[in-house]
């Protein structure tokens, strides 16, 4: 029964990562992108960057999970 929690928490965690590195993308586009206001590519860039970090969390997380349910 643990095992199919962590594969499920596994998925879940690798599926909010995918999010946050898909809207990190985005908003590295937006913020290199000259045609944009300067105040809009700033926002970008800060967004882009909470994006990493929530990316980065969601995948330590989903390794976690991934390592739990091997077991």
């Amino acid at each position: 029964m643990e095992t199919a929690k962590n594969a499920a928490n596994y998925v879940s965690e690798s599926v909010k990562g995918t999010g946050h590195e898909t809207s990190k993308e985005a908003n590295k586009n937006v913020a290199k992108d000259s045609d944009v206001g300067i105040g809009s590519r700033a926002s970008a860039a800060k967004d882009a960057l909470k994006d990493k970090t929530k990316e980065e969390k969601h995948d330590a997380k989903a390794d976690a999970h991934k390592e739990a349910a091997k077991h």
